[in-house]
């Protein structure tokens, strides 16, 4: 009797055993599953990454860690960049102010780079002031040509088109592009006052797919602007990737609707109700990446009631260099070297 119950208890033990055997080896076998999954997913993400590295280099590299990899990419990308930047400034010392370049477009012949596009804000109606720009500094003709091929710089004036399309304002201003060839129409923009932010914004939009040029530029059409010096001026400026150029100012926003200067949008500025800095709008300057900036995020990039005050909040948040010049400040016209516009 006490034999059969020892033997039954040496069996419960041994079927414990065997249990407790089976349980570990089954973990055992799950963790070994787990481990060699993973290594598996390291394996393939080292193996990628090391194919993209050798795409890039065009070298054949073993064992590259992912912190190398990143290191080296970047740092190959800015001496790209700063040798780009070195043949731009030896080719603008070269040239006066207009740096040269071979196209990206590989397909394309050779051409320069443009110094800078400057659009002619204007609108119906004012021939006359079109007709004295063209006179004191636009020129015309050959001489526009000249002007573009030689200094790198090319002047359009900027219009819209008529709520009416295809009426007699519309007619009138194809009609003179015909004769002077030195208009950007912009045929899904309506004229009107309150869309001149979006003016602005699709001149800009409209003149970085055009030209490729270093800065693009807007001016008001009753701004006389000397282009030798707005030349000279921007040349300085050639080694900023990312800069915003004028007559730097703020002002206080209003919030009565019946006030001339209304801006609907007046509660996102807060409790002092001022705008943020901007440049003044008769004339200012933004550079090629800024400009690009503009094109790519066309669609969700707010417009307020003031053109240059939008213009002022596209590049909030971004880092931009806010290059404050006198120069840019086109209240009046004084005499000495340098000076680059005034407003009539």
């Amino acid at each position: 009797m006490h034999g059969r119950a020892a033997y039954n208890r040496l069996s419960n033990s041994t079927f414990e055993s065997r249990v407790a055997g089976l349980v570990l080896a089954m973990f055992a076998t799950m963790a070994t599953i787990y481990v060699a999954s993973r290594l598996w997913q390291d394996a393939e993400s080292r193996t990628y990454l090391v194919k993209e590295l050798d795409k890039r280099t065009m070298q054949n590299y073993s064992v590259v860690s992912v912190d190398e990899t990143l290191k080296l990419i970047a740092c190959r990308e800015q001496q790209m960049r700063l040798s780009a930047i070195e043949m731009d400034l030896a080719a603008a010392r070269q040239e006066g102010f207009v740096s040269g370049y071979l196209s990206q477009n590989d397909t394309q012949h050779s051409k320069k780079r443009h110094l800078a596009v400057i659009g002619i804000i204007t609108t119906f109606g004012r021939k006359k002031n079109r007709d004295a720009i063209r006179e004191a500094w636009m020129s015309t003709g050959a001489a526009l040509r000249e002007l573009q091929d030689n200094k790198g710089i090319v002047v359009r004036f900027v219009i819209g088109r008529s709520a009416n399309h295809g009426d007699s304002f519309d007619t009138e201003i194809d009609s003179e592009n015909s004769q002077t060839n030195d208009f950007i129409i912009l045929d899904d923009h309506v004229e009107a006052p309150e869309e001149l932010a979006k003016k602005m914004k699709s001149f800009f939009v409209h003149a970085v797919e055009k030209w490729d040029a270093e800065f693009y530029t807007k001016v008001n059409d009753d701004v006389y602007v000397n282009i030798d010096a707005l030349g000279a001026a921007l040349s300085s400026h050639l080694d900023k990737p990312r800069v915003y150029i004028g007559c730097m100012k703020s002002g206080k926003v209003f919030s009565e609707p019946t006030h001339r200067w209304y801006e609907p949008d007046w509660w996102k500025f807060g409790d002092g109700k001022w705008y943020f800095r901007y440049a003044s709008g008769d004339l200012y300057t933004i550079s090629r990446a800024l400009a690009q900036y503009i094109s790519i995020n066309r669609s969700i990039l707010q417009t307020y009631a003031h053109d240059d005050a939008s213009a002022g909040s596209w590049f909030i948040g971004l880092d931009v260099n806010h290059v404050d010049d006198s120069k840019f400040c086109c209240a009046s016209w004084t005499s000495g070297p340098g000076v680059i516009c005034a407003a009539v």
